[in-house]
C-alpha cells in the first residue's frame, strides 16, 4: 500500500492518456485534482467507480476539481472504456507502471483465495499547490464521489 499521506507533495509524473497525449501533474497546477487508480478497465468494480465519478462530473467541476483515472491498461483498452461509458475525463495508460509505482499503489493482493500483484484501488485528492489533501484507500465504488467530497 501507498506510503504517501496527507500533506505530502504529490509525486510528479508525465504519462500518455488514452489518445496518446502527454499528461503531467504540472498540467493541473492551480486546480484540484482527483487522481484515481483502478485495477482494470471495463471490469465491474472499476466501471461502477468510474461511472460514479462521471455522473458527478459537473459537481466536481463546480468545486474546481479535475479528474484523472490511471490503470496499467493499454491505450486501446482505455479508449474503449472511456468511449463506451462516455467519461468526460482522461484515463492514463500507465503500462510501464511509472505513475502507479510513484504513488505506491502496486503490490500484493488477494482475490478469491489467490495471491497476485496488482493495483490497489486508491484515490488521491491533490490541491492547487500539488499537495496531497486526502488519500482514500478503502474506496466504495458506488458512492466514491461522496467519499471524495465529504
Amino acid at each position: 500500500m501507498t506510503t504517501l499521506k496527507i500533506g505530502d507533495k504529490a509525486p510528479s509524473f508525465t504519462s500518455k492518456d488514452q489518445d496518446g497525449n502527454l499528461v503531467s501533474l504540472e498540467d493541473y497546477k492551480g486546480k484540484k485534482l482527483v487522481l484515481f487508480f483502478y485495477p482494470k478497465a471495463s471490469t465491474p468494480g472499476c466501471t461502477v467507480e468510474a461511472c460514479n465519478l462521471r455522473d458527478n462530473y459537473d459537481r466536481f467541476k463546480s468545486l474546481g476539481y479535475e479528474i484523472l483515472g490511471v490503470s496499467a491498461d493499454s491505450a486501446k483498452r482505455q479508449t474503449n472504456f472511456k468511449n463506451k461509458y462516455e467519461f468526460q475525463y482522461p484515463l492514463l495508460a500507465d503500462e510501464d507502471k511509472e505513475v502507479i509505482n510513484a504513488y505506491g499503489v502496486w503490490g500484493p493482493k488477494k482475490f478469491m483465495g489467490r495471491e497476485f500483484d496488482g493495483i490497489h484501488r486508491t484515490t488521491f485528492v491533490i490541491d492547487e499547490n500539488g499537495l496531497i489533501e486526502d488519500v482514500i484507500a478503502k474506496v466504495k465504488t458506488k458512492i466514491h464521489t461522496d467519499q471524495i467530497l465529504k
